[in-house]
């Protein structure tokens, strides 16, 4: 969206004709900026409003171009949530995917990265905002509920289910309903995020750190098969 830029005769004064060229040089920049600008501060304002209260005008705002300029990249509310979690969530669980790949050791081991690093990388951070924005919102916005589903919860749900599959098949895990299962990993972990994005302000990170860590050991010592050295 090209601004509207009234014309100057020649015969204009140079206080004239510099009061406009200094108008348009910040708008010239502004085309410049870019997405990944304008996804950092539709995250920030959908974990301080929530998907329904934040405006593209105040995505554009925070992040310091015109509503034109946004539309340039981005042409609804939705497209940004999908950015956002295109640029942050997938790449963690690309990188999740990497490890379960590589991993040569125990199962309990490799839970164990997968779960912390989830932590690191999303629960810990602000991305931790679009797990509360998700639960929330979603029945009021039943898109970005599908696509959030498709895009992460799906791939989350996989990679929990083949480390649990892996350490049943080595005899490290008991035989269990591997789907209920993969339910009670997740939940505390998505609570601890919700807490830090709503009730809790001031939680410090060695008490995030005390929760995973019991969550963990509950977690291990339920899984065990008996006799299994794990």
């Amino acid at each position: 969206m090209n601004a509207i830029v009234p014309s100057v005769s020649s015969s204009a004064s140079p206080n004239v004709s510099s009061s406009i060229s200094d108008t348009k040089e910040p708008r010239r920049r502004r085309k410049d900026a870019r997405p990944s600008e304008l996804t950092a501060a539709a995250l920030d304002l959908f974990v301080e409003k929530g998907f329904a209260a934040t405006r593209l005008d105040d995505v554009a705002a925070r992040a310091g171009v015109s509503k034109g300029t946004l539309y340039l990249y981005f042409d609804s509310k939705e497209a940004l949530f999908k950015a956002v979690v295109e640029e942050g969530i997938v790449p963690a669980l690309a990188a999740a995917e990497q490890v379960l790949a590589e991993h040569g050791g125990s199962s309990v081991d490799l839970l164990r990265d997968l779960l912390f690093g989830w932590w690191q990388q999303i629960g810990a951070t602000r991305l931790a905002g679009v797990t509360k924005l998700i639960v929330s919102e979603s029945r009021n916005f039943p898109e970005i509920a599908h696509y959030y589903h498709e895009r992460v919860i799906i791939r989350g749900r996989a990679l929990l289910r083949t480390v649990l599959q892996r350490g049943i098949a080595r005899g490290e895990f008991r035989q269990l309903d591997v789907e209920t299962a993969i339910d009670v990993i997740i939940a505390p972990l998505l609570m601890l995020a919700i807490w830090r994005c709503s009730l809790c302000f001031c939680e410090q990170e060695s008490d995030a750190e005390t929760y995973l860590e019991t969550h963990f050991d509950l977690l291990v010592h339920g899984l065990r098969l008996t006799g299994a050295q794990i």
